[in-house]
């Protein structure tokens, strides 16, 4: 079944608005899998806040064009589907790294991997999904920040708590004595 024009240019006005926003993006051949596997694929994603869509490459093309997802365009051929993530640049590819972890998902398959302006091959997809999120990635950063303190405090406790040791130590030795 053919889209209208109207159609069309809904699709690439939703897709253009999502690119916009969003952080990455991936770019997966989909061919061979059921209705069921891309059910479920959409349901993770919609869970962790990616957008999934199957669009036409040429109305990609269009949708793509002045995102800083534009470098996707010459990758985008053959039935793909758009994966879009757009508060975590992980999340997207958490998403499909998870599916394909089920042997039946095997052929969903990363053509591209566009972040930062710039696209990345298909094995960037392990890098980009083990980016900790902005909350784990906050809470790495405060505790580097909070280990020279905490380090300097037992460094300024341990003699106090030395000589506390050695005072037990005599006091247990006089009374068993």
């Amino acid at each position: 079944m053919s889209l209208t024009l109207e159609q069309k240019k809904t699709v690439v006005a939703e897709v253009n608005a999502v690119a916009s926003h969003a952080q990455a993006a991936i770019a997966a051949e989909y061919a061979g899998l059921s209705v069921a596997q891309m059910t479920d694929l959409r349901s993770r994603a919609r869970t962790s806040g990616v957008f999934v869509k199957v669009v036409k490459n040429t109305l990609a093309r269009r949708a793509l064009s002045g995102t800083s997802f534009e470098c996707l365009q010459p990758k985008l051929s053959g039935p793909l589907l758009l994966v879009f993530s757009a508060e975590d640049p992980g999340a997207g590819a958490r998403v499909v790294r998870d599916f394909l972890k089920d042997k039946d998902n095997q052929k969903l398959v990363p053509v591209a991997i566009a972040y930062g302006g710039s696209l990345r091959g298909p094995e960037a997809l392990q890098a980009l999904a083990t980016m900790p999120t902005l909350d784990e990635a906050r809470a790495q950063f405060l505790g580097v920040l909070k280990a020279p303190a905490s380090k300097l405090v037992r460094t300024l406790a341990e003699p106090a708590a030395q000589l506390v040791r050695v005072l037990a130590a005599y006091r247990d030795k006089q009374q068993a004595a």
